[in-house]
């Protein structure tokens, strides 16, 4: 990261009326959570992912299923919103509009204070029934091993996980909204993304193709960083509170 960066992703930022934050897991681990195959340690290390993220392993067997998703979900629970997701929320009060579209599952954004927040891939602590798709609002019970899904009150069918498994369409809305707010942004901040997942490694591509300016945040290069006017190297959570502080300076110096 060089301090000419800095200051060019600063008035970049600085001068848009519409910026998009693309969020990926490097956020997420930098607040302590693992990424989904970082996570099968312990007693999962011996299952297949395609066992524990898609309907067919749920359906083969769902208590397992359950029981390690609400063992992720508790573990998540416990972790914070590093300096990287508070300095999105003061950035918010810089620019016009600003929005967070992200594939992370933790909810940590909407934790820290962001306010408006697109989930690509759900939200771990939101489940629905698996036959009819009903929200579940109620308390879910504490992780125990070999536990069975609870039935939906509605209609019997037992409660999943909200968030979308391998071989899953993403929610309709969610993806809709995230590219309209691609191809209509002036700024789109991509980070913690290796850009290997798609169809959100995509978004800076639309992005660019209308003319947005990119600006990535990344420990090291991604599959996307070609496509960045600039690129920021190092941890979020130390890039994104200096890269604020930079643009809150731009905005408050006399033209």
């Amino acid at each position: 990261m060089t301090v000419e960066g800095m200051e060019r992703a600063a008035r970049i930022l600085a001068g848009a009326y519409r910026v998009v934050v693309s969020s990926g897991a490097g956020m997420s681990k930098e607040s302590g959570i693992p990424t989904f195959r970082d996570a099968m340690e312990g007693l999962w290390a011996n299952y297949d992912p395609q066992e524990l993220a898609t309907e067919a392993g749920f359906r083969a067997d769902p208590r397992r299923v359950w029981s390690w998703y609400a063992w992720r979900r508790e573990r998540i629970a416990q972790a914070r919103p590093n300096p990287g997701h508070v300095a999105l929320v003061r950035l918010a009060e810089q620019v016009p509009r600003l929005t967070v579209v992200t594939q992370n599952i933790d909810g940590l954004h909407a934790r820290a204070g962001s306010a408006d927040v697109v989930e690509l891939h759900g939200n771990i602590q939101r489940v629905k029934c698996l036959d009819r798709g009903h929200a579940y609002e109620g308390a879910l019970p504490p992780y125990a091993d070999e536990q069975d899904p609870p039935p939906c009150p509605r209609c019997g069918s037992p409660l999943r996980p909200d968030v979308v498994w391998f071989g899953e369409m993403l929610p309709e809305k969610a993806v809709e909204r995230a590219w309209s707010l691609a191809e209509r942004c002036d700024a789109m901040l991509l980070i913690g993304t290796s850009g290997t997942v798609w169809p959100a490694a995509e978004l800076p591509l639309v992005a660019r193709r209308h003319g947005a300016r990119v600006i990535e945040v990344n420990p090291t290069p991604s599959e996307l960083t070609h496509a960045a006017d600039v690129f920021l190297q190092g941890p979020s959570g130390e890039v994104l509170p200096a890269l604020v502080e930079a643009v809150t300076r731009i905005r408050s110096t006399p033209a």
